[in-house]
């Protein structure tokens, strides 16, 4: 099978039904996934107007081939993985206009005098550079790129946490930093998150999930912010469930299943679409 032609040249919509040959059927599938990111078995059953079983041999044999991923009741693209080692740099310059207005959104629900902690990530860049209406904000960081985005007028004081530096993310991370604050008190922790699945939120790496936690459990109430390419993604190392997050920041309505779990942990969904009014 051609990949290059599976992913450019999806079947028409009038060859996908149950007569449709099983390779005309997986150049579609694989497309959808393409367009969409992620699709659940139910519904590519109703899409494709066949089995259950007929669904799961075509992502079982579709996996083999590198074309997507499996996931618990469904698949996702492969061009929707988050690369853990991708540089800071380079995750600026994704999804700009995404992140932009989840950092935008965010800086909405900080009040005047709050204390913040912030870990690293691109969207954590976009939310401190939206700051500039507050005023009185004490941060503590691990982000080294923070300090010189955050408009001066709406910063009291920058806390760095120590730790070993990592280049690509340009973050401190390890046991340094937080044994010597360990008794902090801050108002808020604004988290970034490599993906978000019905489970909760997760990064690439342990250290930076045993590190991001910690700066939840010093906070009294926590914004996440997520932009809808990580949807349905499920990183290597968990950061938390839904019931340790207050608020969501995203540009899109989550999948179903995503949303329903954040119903049921009462977290409230702010959508900062690109182009149109927040919700």
């Amino acid at each position: 099978m051609d990949n290059t032609d599976i992913s450019s040249n999806p079947a028409p919509e009038t060859e996908i039904g149950a007569g449709a040959l099983p390779a005309l059927r997986q150049r579609r599938l694989i497309a959808l996934l393409h367009e969409r990111g992620q699709a659940t078995v139910a519904e590519l059953v109703a899409l494709f107007d066949v089995s259950r079983d007929t669904i799961r041999r075509d992502l079982d044999l579709l996996e083999k081939q590198g074309l997507l991923v499996r996931t618990h009741g469904g698949a996702i693209g492969n061009n929707h993985l988050v690369q853990v080692d991708t540089t800071i740099g380079s995750r600026m310059d994704a999804h700009v206009e995404a992140k932009r207005r989840i950092g935008q959104g965010a800086a909405r629900l900080v009040r005047d005098s709050e204390t913040l902690i912030l870990n690293g990530g691109s969207t954590t860049c976009y939310f401190a550079a939206a700051l500039g209406e507050r005023r009185n904000l004490t941060v503590v960081t691990n982000n080294l790129r923070l300090p010189p985005i955050m408009p001066e007028a709406c910063v009291r004081a920058i806390h760095i946490l120590g730790g070993l530096y990592w280049g690509t993310s340009q973050v401190t991370i390890g046991t340094i930093g937080f044994p010597s604050v360990s008794n902090i008190s801050v108002d808020t922790a604004v988290i970034g998150a490599t993906g978000l699945s019905s489970t909760g939120i997760s990064v690439g790496r342990l250290e930076e999930a045993a590190e991001t936690a910690n700066m939840m459990n010093v906070a009294k109430r926590t914004i996440v912010l997520i932009d809808s390419s990580k949807f349905n993604v499920s990183a290597f190392a968990t950061v938390a469930p839904f019931d340790r997050i207050h608020h969501l920041v995203t540009d899109q309505k989550p999948p179903y299943d995503i949303s329903a779990a954040l119903d049921r942990a009462g977290v409230q969904v702010l959508i900062c679409p690109v182009g149109q009014p927040w919700e």
